[in-house]
């Protein structure tokens, strides 16, 4: 039956206490016990040393019996060859989809990228907070914002990192495509990773929406670092922006298996998930030109709005040496209307 088991076979009238004994013997692993019943059908006792290890009886084995089982009565019919063959259908399959949009692209290359551009914008918008704290720690920012205003510093240095890491990510990437090509078999390389979709047109609007994604974190990460003078209190105040990240790159990540659904179309517009969303949809051929605008005008309108809440926090309490600032502090901060 080609299932991977070996098995005896024995007509004789064998009592449970046998089968036990060569079960804990090490003689065989598992029995099977086939009883004919009174009323003519057939009972499939399947015996193991231990039921937590096999909840169940193994579908592969039941369905070969009976498949034996079918063929010994259709044999005692004398049908023809073409009459059995004829009982046992061979269908062509088919998956089609009601949905007018064509899905393409390789699944694998889908969430590989997705992965890769949240970490990007994570870890840059990151550096941002970091370096935020570490100038106040070493007083920098005292003589700073004497010669310049905080609007340009903060816009300034995000600005400044967002620059080193798109660099950075553009390494990164030509450096696995290169080495991919030069050292990996081409066949087994274009099977893994199907890179025909991966068009100039989706690289443009991959960078377009590290850039958006990337502002959008890295002004909040200067609102959290503006808020702690010690590089120890940096990991709880980022937490509550951490949490927002990793919130919108599951959004995305997971509703991708089910691309035409309406949550995955909601990911692609709403702001914290749409950088690692939108791009993808895109290389998966099922994004409009619509969603595509609404969804950058979206991102855009929350890092104006991000950008005015961030740079006025950043102003009253950049030069903040106290203690870590709650939420109460930081709205206060905000209603403040002396820089």
């Amino acid at each position: 039956m080609e299932l991977g088991y070996t098995f005896e076979v024995s007509s004789n009238d064998v009592s449970f206490d046998d089968i036990k004994a060569k079960i804990e013997n090490g003689d065989i692993d598992n029995a099977i016990i086939i009883e004919k019943k009174d009323d003519g059908t057939y009972k499939l006792r399947y015996i193991v040393e231990n039921l937590v290890q096999v909840s169940t009886v193994p579908e592969d084995l039941v369905n070969a019996i009976s498949s034996v089982y079918t063929n010994m009565q259709i044999s005692k019919l004398g049908l023809t060859p073409t009459q059995i063959a004829s009982l046992t259908p061979n269908f062509e399959l088919s998956l089609e989809q009601t949905e007018e949009q064509e899905i393409s692209g390789n699944v694998a290359v889908i969430m590989l990228l997705s992965l890769v551009l949240f970490y990007a914008i994570y870890f840059c918008a990151y550096q941002v907070s970091s370096s935020i704290t570490t100038e106040k720690t070493s007083k920098i920012m005292e003589t700073l914002v004497t010669s310049t205003s905080p609007r340009t510093i903060v816009l300034g240095k995000t600005i400044g990192i967002g620059i080193v890491g798109l660099i950075q990510v553009c390494i990164l990437v030509a450096v696995a495509l290169i080495s991919a090509k030069a050292f990996l078999d081409p066949e087994l390389l274009n099977a893994v990773l199907d890179m025909s979709k991966f068009t100039p047109y989706l690289a443009l609007i991959t960078i377009v929406y590290f850039i958006l994604g990337y502002f959008a974190y890295a002004l909040l990460y200067a609102l959290t670092g503006s808020t702690v003078s010690k590089p120890e209190d940096i990991q709880s105040a980022n937490g509550p922006v951490a949490i927002i990240s990793v919130l919108g790159f599951y959004l995305a990540y997971f509703t991708m298996m089910n691309p035409t659904s309406e949550l995955n179309q909601f990911a692609a517009i709403f702001p914290i998930s749409s950088p690692f969303c939108m791009p993808f949809r895109i290389m998966m051929g099922i994004a409009s030109t619509q969603e595509v605008i609404i969804s950058i005008a979206v991102l855009l309108a929350t890092i104006l709005v991000i950008a005015q809440i961030a740079i006025k926090i950043y102003s009253n309490a950049i030069l903040n040496y106290g203690t870590k600032m709650n939420f109460k502090d930081i709205v206060k901060l905000y209603k403040d209307k002396n820089n």
